[in-house]
């Protein structure tokens, strides 16, 4: 325990450090909210890929490894060429958009070629990033308690508290530029971590064919990648879901900052290749950590299976190993949290504040009206993380799909369809949005669990480009 609190108190220190470094770059809103627009290549590359993985990918992902075996790498699949869509087809085009247009949030982006004179636009963006982006924190500070609980003496909601504090005090004090650059940290901590842990489970089991033997002995369909085609139309639908989950890398806000964020064109065309590599090593990392782990530690049912991480890490490792390995969940965690509070926050501030009630107030000011959000906000997340009972995987793929369903299918549509209008980019979102939100309550359990967001992608393209072909009139329309 004592190892423990050394390394997480160096690494406390390390954070504190980013973001004392970073208060410079937080005296006006560009400098907040997008690190004035001068990231480089290798910090966009682990930002993205840290803020896109949260606690789920150590928890929620390895514990679906556990639970359902190698049908889980479809998921790596999924998410893999959904961000590697998102660098080709949207990084640059949206980079160049948002600063031919000085657009420092999405509904920034999304109100640029058109005259909201009535906030249409930008109400329904900031509505369903605040009521999303909420949820986000709260299942993040969740899967805080969880760990810190896993891998300590420690309660669930001291853990809670405590990640909660660090997490808003070093976003409040250096914004993007520290939560960028502490993401790098974050996201180097778990790419080693999702190397070690699978390699030294799978050499604990006796290699990785006694594995395989082991595994195969509980249900040789774990090992079958192919194994859903048993289920037949069901297995299916599973398989087009875990793909699904990529699909909101392509419009989810907080990734979309990242490409703003950047220094120039030159830095996305090589930070794409590093983001894709990282990516998949996360997610066959995380997955392949999880079917080790059911061979060492069989029997984990329902929630269990998502602490099965940090019983390999607490059982494989001596104390000093085991204290890095907690970082490692936290840092995902982290990565995932602290991006999520400056959106929430800019959707406050900019949107909201600045742009739909119209302040006067200085850039400098508005700056510091930012910082407020951004507590106030993390105190929220905390108490709502005590509201929470669902499982940190499918609790995050709902506030996942809700955001990547409003706003994916309408930034194609900008970037791509001349003819989008502002009616067009207001009916879309909502489309997307209600449409993932209808098929969890109420259609979900009728369709053999198809994920949300795909169904909310399709109708979010369909009603923007109808809506915008009804009410093109050859120029920029009023929404």
């Amino acid at each position: 325990m004592n190892a423990i609190i050394v390394v997480a108190l160096v690494y406390l220190a390390l954070l504190a450090a980013f973001a004392i470094w970073s208060r410079s770059a937080t005296h006006s809103l560009v400098g907040y909210y997008l690190g004035g627009r001068k990231m480089p290549y290798w910090v966009v590359a682990f930002s993205t890929n840290a803020t896109g993985e949260s606690g789920w990918l150590l928890l929620g992902l390895t514990g679906m490894g556990y639970a359902v075996g190698a049908k889980a790498y479809w998921v790596v699949v999924g998410e893999v060429t959904g961000v590697a869509l998102a660098w080709f087809y949207v990084s640059r085009r949206l980079k160049q958009f948002s600063d031919d247009t000085n657009s420092i949030t999405v509904p920034d982006l999304l109100t640029a070629r058109f005259k909201d004179h009535w906030h249409l636009i930008r109400g329904i963006a900031v509505f369903i990033i605040l009521t999303m982006v909420t949820a986000y924190i709260a299942a993040q500070m969740v899967a805080t308690g969880k760990a810190v609980e896993s891998f300590t003496d420690f309660s669930y909601e001291l853990g809670i508290y405590v990640g909660a504090a660090v997490i808003t005090g070093y976003t409040l004090v250096g914004g993007y530029k520290a939560v960028a650059y502490t993401d790098v940290l974050q996201g180097v901590l778990m790419l080693a971590g999702l190397i070690l842990v699978p390699v030294v489970a799978i050499y604990a089991g006796g290699g990785w064919g006694a594995v395989s033997a082991n595994i195969a002995a509980q249900d040789p369909a774990l090992l079958d990648l192919f194994s859903f085609t048993g289920d037949g139309l069901a297995g299916w639908v599973g398989v087009l879901s875990f793909l699904a989950i990529g699909l909101p890398f392509i419009g989810v806000p907080q990734l979309l900052a990242r490409y703003m964020s950047a220094r120039d064109d030159d830095e996305l065309k090589k930070a794409r290749w590093v983001s894709i590599f990282v990516m998949a090593s996360f997610g066959l990392g995380a997955v392949t950590a999880g079917i080790a782990g059911r061979a060492l530690f069989p029997g984990l049912e329902g929630s269990e299976t998502e602490t099965i991480y940090p019983l390999l890490s607490t059982e494989l490792f001596p104390p000093l190993i085991t204290g890095l390995l907690l970082l490692i969940v936290l840092s995902a965690i982290m990565s995932t949290a602290d991006s999520l509070l400056l959106l929430a926050s800019s959707a406050v501030v900019r949107d909201t504040v600045q742009c739909i009630l119209g302040s006067r107030k200085s850039d400098e000011r508005l700056a510091i009206y930012g910082k407020i959000a951004t507590l106030v906000i993390g105190v929220l997340g905390v108490w709502l993380a005590f509201k929470v009972e669902a499982l940190i995987f499918w609790f995050v793929l709902f506030a996942w799909s809700g955001l990547g369903s409003a706003f994916g299918p309408v930034v194609l549509c900008l970037l791509y369809d001349k003819k989008t209008t502002g009616p067009g980019v207001a009916a879309g979102m909502l489309g997307g949005f209600l449409t993932s939100v209808v098929w969890v309550v109420w259609l979900k359990p009728y369709t053999y669990d198809l994920y949300e967001a795909l169904p909310g992608f399709v109708v979010g393209v369909i009603v923007t480009l109808l809506v915008s072909r009804l009410t093109w009139k050859g120029v920029p329309t009023h929404a």
